[in-house]
């Protein structure tokens, strides 16, 4: 029982440390062919939206809001592209007799 909770212990602590490094790395969405720029950590959490001026114009609402959407959805692929690899790289080094993943 003592190997099993040794084995538990190791697996949070590996655990916590992926959900640490996933709050750190970060991803840039972009759109307007660099118009609009969205920063993402890797918990879905918006670090820094950038907007050039010249977007900036009232008339231009609509494609504004087009061009920080798709910056967006571009942000969110690549999030889910570094959670694949990551989620990989932690399975590989996390393989614990016993357990089924």
């Amino acid at each position: 029982m003592d190997s099993f909770q040794q084995q538990a212990q190791t697996l949070l602590a590996k655990m916590t440390e992926f959900q640490e490094l996933l709050g750190k790395k970060e991803v840039k969405g972009v759109s307007g062919a660099g118009l609009v720029e969205i920063v993402l950590n890797c918990k879905y959490d918006v670090k820094c939206i950038s907007i050039d001026q010249n977007l900036l114009v009232p008339r231009d609402v609509k494609i504004l809001e087009d061009l920080v959407a798709a910056a967006f959805r571009d942000a969110t692929q690549k999030v889910a592209t570094v959670l694949a690899e990551e989620s990989e790289r932690a399975h590989t080094e996390l393989k614990i007799p016993g357990l089924p993943f």
